[in-house]
C-alpha cells in the first residue's frame, strides 16, 4: 500500500488538475488499520445510524464508507458491534463526518476508521439518509466510485485510481 504523501507526489498533475484533493486534517485514527484505500461508497445522515447497519452488512468488497454525519458530536455512528460487521464484511474502512464509540475495541479490529471525535450515547434508529450520492465536508466533494487513501498522514480523494 502506498501512503499518501508519496501518492502525492507521484501524482502532482492530477492534484493540479482537481483530480486528486486533499480532506482537511479533523480526522483522528481509530481503527486497528491507520493505512487503508479503496472505492468509495457514502451515505447522508443525521444522528442515525440504520442505514450504517444496512450498508455494511452488504459486501464490502475492499470498499471505504464515507459518512457525511453532518458533523455532530451528540451521539455515535459507529460502534464495536457495527465494527465487527465492516470486517466480516470486506470493508477496507470508514470515514465518518462525526463520532464514533467503542474506540477501544474499534482499536483492535483490522479496520480502517476515522471519524472526528468520540461519544458513549448510541445513535437514534429511524432509517433516515441517503445512500450513494455525493456528499460534501472538509473542503472535499466525496462521490462514489471515487477513489480514498488515508493514513496516519491524512486522506486524500482522487477520480482515478492512483499508482506509484
Amino acid at each position: 500500500m502506498l501512503n499518501t504523501t508519496d501518492l502525492l507526489d507521484a501524482n502532482e498533475a492530477l492534484f493540479n488538475q482537481g483530480k486528486l484533493r486533499i480532506v482537511a486534517p479533523l480526522f483522528r485514527d481509530y481503527g486497528g488499520n491507520t493505512q487503508f484505500s479503496g472505492v468509495i461508497s457514502t451515505l447522508k445522515i443525521f444522528e442515525d445510524n440504520t442505514l450504517v447497519r444496512e450498508m455494511l452488512g452488504e459486501p464490502g468488497e475492499g470498499r471505504i464508507l464515507v459518512i457525511d454525519g453532518g458533523g455532530s458530536l451528540r451521539c455515535a455512528l459507529l460502534g464495536d458491534q457495527l465494527g465487527a460487521i465492516a470486517v466480516k464484511n470486506r470493508w477496507s474502512g470508514l470515514v465518518i463526518y462525526g463520532a464514533i464509540r467503542d474506540a477501544a475495541e474499534i482499536a483492535k479490529l483490522p479496520l480502517g476508521v476515522k471519524a472526528l471525535n468520540t461519544y458513549p450515547l448510541k445513535s437514534l434508529k429511524r432509517g433516515l439518509g441517503d445512500k450513494n450520492i455525493a456528499v460534501r465536508f472538509a473542503e472535499v466533494t466525496f462521490t462514489p466510485g471515487e477513489w480514498l487513501y488515508a493514513d496516519l498522514d491524512g486522506i486524500i480523494v482522487s477520480s482515478v485510481p492512483l499508482s506509484h
